[in-house]
């Protein structure tokens, strides 16, 4: 067992995956021995369990090599991207609806070149992706392929949007789409967009063209396929019908359909800081907890009939009969990646229960995790996974099965089910804090109350109003209630604590110590958990050195976001794009990254107020509330009334640790002249004395002309590329000016806008100009005391998984 997790776990570091015949034939080899161990038992003994783990390790190995071999098979062909394409298909989720986008996941049944006759033999196109991921975006958002006017985060579109048109799960429709690969950022210890596509099953992602010049997307009619998903929309759609506040709502049909979607971003922020986020999604901790109440009620029936007591004993009908309702629990709210892996762990420890053998506690735990990890093996990469694995195996190692000798009744199975949720919380919180870089402080005293809170009255009410609608009006007071403690403990005083992301050996201290200081010992070898937390506790991520500074381009999509470290002072240059409506660079890239790298920053410099440059700033200023604001933005930006901003000034300058910052431009009079936003962005250099940095912004022509009146001389070893590649920038008089060694492109892969422009690229090349973007390198890392050299994120930690941009 412990040899196929392991097996599972070295393939997963695999960069690239080798022909599906070579891992065949490696399980079969390891099989095969296997087997012949196996019958020559007696003769073999105990001496040779290195030899049968290393054959399970070749099997796990094999086993989940063979298994993404065959699904890459599968992926998008990539002269199909970027086209469009008629497809067929039949939707397969519910969809999530937010403001002016509908996004959903498609099966297709059959796709053809966009335009062609429909009784037409279809042209060049012999596979498709069997399940893609699409957007449908309502007009005059900007979030499709068309541009929509400038607006920042906090502005409204100029017009409301258009809805787009009611989709339902089980439909079949035909629609004109244009996709590409899964692609997403990639940051150090960010979360890894492609894995979870690909452990989704969705081998492409795009849009619905709806344009004048498309077929407009045609309903085919309903079907008989995926009927849990319907029946999970029309609860999630009669939930948000019923309650009149929306945030109430969300929650109630998180905790009943599993949408974890329909919770408000804000709310998420309240119970993560809180420790209680576990209890308002479907985590493994959550159907868990199911599976036991479901195990009491059914026991308790059981044993109210003599007949049933004879032909099953209750204790074996109440595990079955746990096991399956927490299933069909699983299989409503939405069949998850985590409730598969609960619902396996789940099984197999019954299953291994029944057979009546008293195994120990390890035993059970690693036969559970050897199923998950066949099943799944891609969620040994998944935070989830851990939490998840974690949080069970204490609670069946602590026998959580019934309530200690000599204490019966209800009273002391109630006080036995808080005591183990107070062990569960102690032991995650190391682990959480290892995974995320931050635990609640407050978070014992919040589940004290929200674990018997929510598990008692609020899912239970949530649950039984699709019976009864009116319970949901109860459980969105419920909620409520609750919701008016967590705000209270979230408001203290260092309520969290945050700490930098540790090496690995550190971060196996850290989880030791949690796990003894959960585990039922004596409390002499309990207490040595505690200094097995220290190192990780006292942990500081390394910093340039003195007179030195380096740069982390993170990889933000279609925008810009660089971080400048020195000794002691951190600056971070623009925070990325808004994704959506819901969604910006700050929650989702920057402010994990921040938090990681245990950064607090000095300043956040904006360039200049598009969305590109300014999408993520609310959340980390959120996140920074010391961090000085300067930027070239207006004096009635809403982001004003967040953080009042400096105005960025040619001349402008100051020095950090023997590092030199200066604004180059704008000047003064560029404010009352410039025509757009990208004409007053905020130009800074930076410089020690043997390295330079220049972060252009979005300047064009006209700028960089007036730029190099200024500066007659503009050597720089890294340049971040004027307006992400545009044709508008990246003159030839700059680059011969500036005579870079690197150029740094952040731009979105396949973006709408053409970025970076090939005869922008043509010109660095023609100089022998290092150009690195984004989409082929991830995050990037330059350090000013090796100007010539920089390390990417994809490439360091390459996954077989990962796309590959041409």
């Amino acid at each position: 067992m412990a040899g196929s997790v392991l097996g599972a776990g070295l393939q997963l570091q695999q960069p690239a995956l080798w022909p599906a015949t070579v891992y065949a034939c490696a399980g079969a080899v390891s099989i095969a021995v296997l087997w012949l161990m196996g019958q020559q038992r007696q003769r073999v003994g105990r001496a040779n369990w290195p030899l049968a783990l290393m054959l399970g390790a070749l099997m796990g190995f094999a086993l989940a090599g063979a298994r993404a071999a065959v699904y890459a098979e599968g992926a998008l062909d990539p002269a199909l991207e970027g086209r469009d394409l008629q497809v067929l298909g039949v939707v397969a989720q519910m969809p999530q609806r937010g403001e002016g986008a509908l996004r959903f996941r498609l099966e297709v049944e059959s796709a053809r070149w966009a335009g062609q006759a429909q009784d037409a033999e279809p042209r060049e196109l012999r596979r498709w992706p069997a399940t893609i991921s699409l957007g449908w975006y309502a007009e005059n958002t900007g979030l499709w392929g068309r541009p929509a006017p400038s607006v920042t985060q906090f502005d409204k579109p100029p017009e409301t949007p258009r809805p787009p048109a009611a989709l339902h799960a089980g439909e079949r429709w035909r629609m004109t789409v244009r996709l590409k690969a899964p692609h997403g950022n990639l940051n150090p210890h960010g979360f890894d967009q492609e894995l979870w596509l690909w452990e989704q099953g969705v081998q492409a992602t795009g849009y619905v063209r709806t344009g004048a010049r498309d077929v407009a997307p045609e309903r085919i009619g309903g079907t008989w396929q995926h009927p849990v998903e319907r029946a999970r929309e029309a609860v999630r759609d009669a939930v948000f019908a019923r309650v009149a506040d929306r945030r109430l709502a969300g929650v109630i049909a998180a905790l009943v359909t599993g949408d974890q979607s329909a919770i408000d971003r804000a709310d998420w922020d309240i119970f993560r800081a809180t420790g209680v986020a576990h209890l308002m999604s479907i985590s493994g901790l959550h159907i868990t907890m199911f599976a036991w109440l479901a195990a009491a009620f059914v026991g308790a029936l059981w044993r109210r009939s003599a007949r049933c007591m004879l032909w099953w004993p209750a204790p074996h009908a109440a595990l079955v009969g746990g096991v399956l309702l927490a299933t069909l629990y699983a299989v409503f709210s939405g069949w998850g990646v985590p409730s598969q892996r609960t619902v396996c762990m789940l099984a197999t420890v019954a299953l291994l229960r029944l057979t009546g053998r008293r195994w120990p506690a390890p035993n059970l735990w690693l036969a559970a995790c050897a199923v998950v990890v066949a099943l799944d093996p891609w969620a040994l990469m998944q935070a989830g996974f851990w939490l998840s694995f974690i949080a069970v195996g204490v609670l069946f190692a602590t026998d959580s099965g019934a309530p200690r000798e000599g204490r019966t009744g209800a009273a002391a199975r109630l006080l036995h089910m808080f005591r183990e949720q107070w062990v569960v919380t102690l032991a995650l919180a190391p682990l959480g804090l290892l995974l995320f870089q931050q635990v609640s402080l407050v978070g014992l005293v919040a589940n004290a109350v929200a674990i018997p809170w929510v598990t008692l009255v609020v899912t239970p009410l949530a649950m039984l109003g699709v019976l009864v609608p009116p319970l949901w009006h109860a459980a969105a007071w419920a909620v409520q209630a609750l919701a008016l403690l967590l705000q209270w403990l979230a408001g203290w005083p260092f309520a969290t604590v945050s700490t930098g992301a540790p090496p690995g050996w550190l971060a196996l201290c850290g989880v030791a110590g949690g796990v003894l200081l959960a585990m039922r010992l004596p409390p002499s070898v309990r207490a040595l958990g505690l200094p097995l937390l220290l190192p990780v506790l006292l942990w500081q991520p390394a910093r340039p050195a003195a007179g030195e500074f380096g740069l982390l381009a993170a990889d933000i999509g279609q925008g810009n976001a660089v971080l400048v470290r020195t000794a002691g002072h951190s600056l971070l240059y623009d925070t990325g794009p808004r994704y959506s409506l819901e969604s910006d660079a700050g929650h989702r890239v920057l402010v994990p990254l921040l938090r990681a790298l245990d950064e607090r920053l000095d300043t956040l410099v904006l360039s200049h107020r598009d969305a590109d440059h300014t999408g993520g700033a609310a959340a980390v200023l959120a996140m920074q509330p010391q961090a000085r604001l300067r930027s070239s933005i207006e004096p009635s930006h809403p982001l004003q009334a967040l953080r009042p901003s400096q105005r960025c000034e040619a001349g402008q300058q100051w020095e950090w640790d023997g590092v030199h910052f200066e604004f180059l431009h704008p000047l003064p009079a560029d404010y009352e002249t410039a025509g757009k936003p990208n004409a007053i962005s905020c130009v800074l250099r930076i410089s020690n004395g043997h390295a330079v940095a220049l972060l252009a912004g979005d300047i064009e022509r006209d700028q960089e002309s007036a730029l190099l009146r200024r500066e007659a001389s503009l050597p720089v070893h890294l340049l971040l590329v004027p307006h992400h590649g545009s044709k508008t920038s990246s003159t030839a008089a700059l680059l011969d000016a500036a005579r870079p060694r690197i150029a740094v492109v952040q731009a979105g892969y396949r973006n709408r806008f053409g970025h970076p422009a090939d005869e922008v690229m043509q010109r660095y090349r023609e100089r022998g100009i290092a150009v690195v973007d984004s989409a082929h390198c991830g995050a990037m890392w330059w350090h000013s005391r090796a100007p010539d050299a920089w390390r990417c994120e994809r490439s360091t930690a390459q996954r077989y998984w990962h796309h590959r941009v041409p």
